[in-house]
């Protein structure tokens, strides 16, 4: 018997898409062919790296990355569009994959990023694979954006967060999603435990590391998304006492728009405390998440695997291991319920 042949869209989603590592994992040993792979964000990065045949090489590299590792990879930025340049890690990423190019690649892959100029995605099927990696990757407000032929080219996410599109000329037997945003319910409470505790010393490290520059409010809330307690210690917060002065402020200064001015209420103890960086990176996968139903509703995937987006939070890339096992059992889930619903 011939082998299934499937065509893979890896989504996009920050730290969480070390699971896309599992997932191709599993399908491996399961003997399914991928026959044509593509990503939007980090689900472009890992694409990129199994189409070269250079994904245990990665692999093996980042379950070895603890937090001080990664914070040093970050090359932090203090006047960029974009908190991290991320030129270590894709200094790292080409060490791995060799001067190759997309249409050189046995197994075909598109990367997806959306190009701010036109406000349209930008599929890349040629060219160097670096480079549609990094434009994929870029991250709004944290990694720099990257000028291409003249573009601004930003995360693949923002207007694809699961490219199934790229795949509809496979020919594969099966098309399979991986979505990075889910809000899965009953998983959420079997993965909400899985935080692995930090290691001893190491954010004391990581500020004296960084003590000259710690004192910048966006860097120091970058440092706090590995604290384990984003914002909390974060000048630059939000809450409701905060809202209702610029709110008083704002009526006295415009006092026919008091009507319309909406205040919290200032004795609600339970407001908590968010970091502007915070409150980005939720924005960014709120907005992703709907996208991502609406375009999966209109060009369902034959298998949908589906991370709950609060297995991890977007940028903790110290925790592969658990994420890349995390891939694994639901895509072998995944698996038995398509096997039970063919039979």
């Amino acid at each position: 018997m011939s082998r299934t042949t499937v065509a893979v869209a890896l989504g996009s989603g920050g730290a969480r898409g070390y699971a896309h590592i599992g997932v191709l994992q599993v399908l491996a040993e399961h003997d399914y062919e991928i026959v044509a792979i593509a990503g939007s964000s980090m689900g472009a990065l890992i694409a990129g790296l199994h189409a070269a045949g250079r994904l245990d090489q990665y692999t093996s590299w980042v379950q070895g990355l603890n937090q001080l590792d990664v914070m040093r990879l970050m090359d932090v930025s203090l006047s960029a569009p974009g908190v991290i340049h991320a030129a270590k890690i894709l200094d790292k990423v080409r060490e791995i994959l060799g001067e190759v190019h997309i249409e050189d690649l046995p197994i075909p892959f598109t990367a997806v990023a959306t190009d701010l100029t036109s406000g349209r995605p930008k599929w890349f099927q040629k060219g160097p694979v670096d480079t549609a990696i990094r434009a994929s990757i870029a991250i709004p407000g944290v990694i720099t954006p990257y000028v291409h032929n003249g573009r601004v080219l930003v995360d693949g996410g923002i207007l694809d967060p699961v490219p199934i599109a790229p795949l509809a000329a496979a020919g594969a037997d099966l098309i399979i999603g991986v979505d990075l945003g889910a809000d899965t319910g009953g998983i959420d409470a079997e993965v909400g435990d899985t935080h692995t505790p930090t290691v001893p010393g190491a954010i004391e490290a990581i500020r004296q590391a960084a003590s000259p520059i710690l004192d910048r409010d966006f860097v120091r809330s970058i440092v706090d998304r590995f604290a384990g307690d984003p914002g909390a210690n974060d000048a630059d917060t939000v809450d409701a006492d905060t809202i209702d002065a610029e709110a008083d402020s704002s009526a006295r200064r415009h006092p026919e728009t008091e009507s319309r001015v909406i205040t919290s209420p200032s004795d609600d103890s339970a407001v908590r405390k968010l970091s502007r960086f915070t409150v980005m990176d939720r924005s960014l996968d709120i907005m992703q998440e709907a996208l991502a139903r609406y375009q999966l509703a209109a060009f369902p995937p034959d298998l949908l695997i589906e991370v709950p987006r609060t297995a991890i939070r977007s940028l903790d890339f110290h925790r592969a291991g658990e994420m890349i096992d995390l891939g694994r059992t639901l895509t072998e889930r995944a698996l038995d319920d398509l096997q039970t619903r063919r039979w």
